[in-house]
């Protein structure tokens, strides 16, 4: 995440808002100062893993990401 908000801040956004479902407050508080703003629906404590606040957490392949990042470039284009 801290990779894309730094990649879409480059491209000088007159706003940058990162959301996220469940995150450690720490993170969050540390992207205070990376983002314009940043709304996390849950910050338990203690916060041990993101992959135990969802039902499938299954890790996604090479060729997964291979495929939906030539299939944005595809969809961007027109």
């Amino acid at each position: 995440m801290r990779a894309a908000a730094l990649a879409v801040r480059a491209q000088e956004p007159e706003r940058l808002v990162v959301t996220v479902p469940v995150a450690a407050e720490q993170t969050c508080d540390e992207f205070r100062a990376e983002v314009d703003e940043i709304i996390c629906l849950l910050t338990p404590e203690p916060f041990h893993a993101v992959g135990l606040w969802y039902e499938d957490f299954t890790p996604t392949s090479d060729n997964e990401v291979r495929d939906l990042l030539s299939r944005s470039v595809a969809t961007s284009v027109r």
